[in-house]
């Protein structure tokens, strides 16, 4: 592995040149933007989908209702699942262009903008790969792998005039914006909790051993900008969102959208002034342990000033349980509650309607959004800009890297760590409540509780604390180097 500050640079054409061009903007040296094509009103865009196997062909769907849109080729590391949804475009009389290396693709010119939904450590390494090659992005929630690389997207997008939109699609919902409005306006008095829940299934994935990769996937291209290592199983296609160097665990996952409604609804909010998490990854079996590493049950407390920011991620839920599948908002203003776009004064009763407040909105969905602007070029009718894709995304690892930091200690260690108000305290209780679930109890369990970080917003730094700061970033494998300078 070699530090996130080295490059290397290549020679040749194709995917090499694009190597060689962007190592050069890396450190610093002349490079100019490419041109990108001027769209006309009624030219057709053409898009890219990297990434296809699940989420990617969400996009792929979406794009193909899109008039003036045309899915122009596809990317992916497994060339069976390349294969296949090739086919069914080709079906739909859509021919694409295939790709395994997504350098060979950003280094056509016949593809106007790139649409990605690769594993999260990928995600932003492709985004200023794409800005610099003179095209648009759409990219997957949450846009970044850690905080550093977050940073480095917004600074990529405005350098090369890009539009790059963000997969946090509850900024193009009504619902959403009017409750938003709704918290903001005064009506029901000061924001005191913003709260989120992010509770869906997250059981054990056991253990899978190691093996050969299989011989139609490019493991080497599917490890990208993490470390070198044996393949496994439980890696592709869907449970690497458990392991530290390639997803963020479910806060960074599903959460990630809760996360960014928490934040929005915080007038004016970017990074918090402290942050501290506690939890664990808890399973069944004789050991009480799985192959995978993020937490499944945490609770992140972000400090805003006069507003707390609470964070709930609890994966032991449904199976008959009484904790069900919880994914939403609540918001704890001076005059009551609001959820469930209702009022509950003192936080009692049938509730209110939410009054309809008045709010703007950019035209269509997330990806139609996304199309209008990139014919418009105009970033403020984006619905989920990059710099709000970064900001909400920074925040779920803000909260890993307090868990990652913790130590291990019993259900009765006495601690205001998190803080005392109720919501907290009630909040922490859930979590180890729902240890029983694996036949834990509660007043026996041990959590993992991590320090109190304190957070320069500006800087988008920890205080003072040299360990916190080095998870702000990675270790790159070249030649997949985000770059210090795009």
């Amino acid at each position: 592995m070699k530090n996130r500050n080295m490059q290397v640079s290549g020679k040749g054409m194709s995917r090499r040149a694009f190597v060689r061009n962007t190592t050069l903007a890396g450190v610093g040296l002349a490079m100019a933007a490419p041109a990108a094509r001027v769209l006309g009103a009624n030219e057709e865009i053409r898009v890219a989908v990297v990434g296809i196997h699940g989420r990617g062909g969400g996009h792929i769907n979406e794009y193909l209702k899109i008039p003036g849109v045309r899915v122009a080729a596809l990317c992916d590391v497994d060339k069976k699942v390349l294969a296949a949804r090739a086919e069914a475009l080709a079906k739909k009389n859509n021919p694409v262009r295939t790709y395994v290396d997504v350098r060979d693709l950003l280094a056509a010119k016949d593809v106007d903008a790139v649409s990605v939904a690769t594993p999260n450590h990928w995600h932003s390494l492709i985004t200023v790969w794409a800005c610099q090659a003179g095209k648009d992005v759409y990219v997957e929630k949450p846009c970044s792998h850690n905080v550093f690389e977050g940073r480095k997207c917004v600074e990529a997008a405005r350098k090369y005039r890009r539009i790059v939109q963000h997969g946090t699609q509850s900024r193009a919902s009504g619902f959403w914006r009017n409750t938003i409005a709704a918290v903001q306006s005064g009506k029901y008095g000061k924001l005191l909790v913003s709260k989120g829940y992010c509770c869906k299934p997250r059981w054990s994935i056991g253990f899978k051993p190691y093996a050969d990769p299989p011989e139609y996937l490019d493991f080497n291209l599917w490890l990208g900008p993490a470390p070198e290592q044996p393949y496994h199983a439980n890696l592709v296609h869907y449970n690497w969102h458990w392991f530290w160097e390639f997803g963020n665990g479910d806060i960074g996952n599903q959460g990630v959208h809760q996360m960014d409604i928490a934040r929005w609804a915080i007038k004016g909010a970017t990074l918090p002034l402290s942050v501290v998490s506690m939890g664990g990854r808890y399973v069944n079996g004789p050991s009480f342990r799985d192959q995978g590493q993020t937490p499944n049950m945490m609770l992140t407390v972000f400090d805003y000033g006069e507003t707390l920011l609470v964070f709930e991620t609890r994966g032991l839920v449904e199976n008959g349980l009484k904790f069900r599948r919880k994914v939403t908002n609540e918001f704890y203003m001076e005059g009551g509650v609001i959820k469930d776009g209702k009022f509950y004064p003192d936080g009692k009763g049938p509730g209110e309607p939410l009054a309809k407040m008045e709010f703007e909105m950019g035209p269509g969905n997330n990806f139609e959004n996304f199309i209008h602007c990139v014919r418009t070029r105009k970033r403020s009718q984006q619905h989920a800009e990059i710099l709000e894709g970064h900001l909400s995304s920074a925040l779920c690892h803000l909260g890993n890297i307090s868990y990652r930091l913790g130590w291990d200690v019993p259900f009765n260690y006495q601690t205001k760590r998190l803080g005392d108000a109720k919501i907290i305290r009630d909040s922490m209780m859930t979590v180890l409540e729902n240890t029983k679930a694996i036949g834990v109890d509660p007043a026996r369990a041990v959590y993992c509780l991590g320090p109190k970080l304190m957070v320069d917003p500006k800087r988008e730094k920890f205080i003072d604390n040299v360990s916190a700061d080095l998870l702000l970033s990675r270790f790159y494998r070249e030649p997949f180097v985000v770059p210090e300078k795009v």
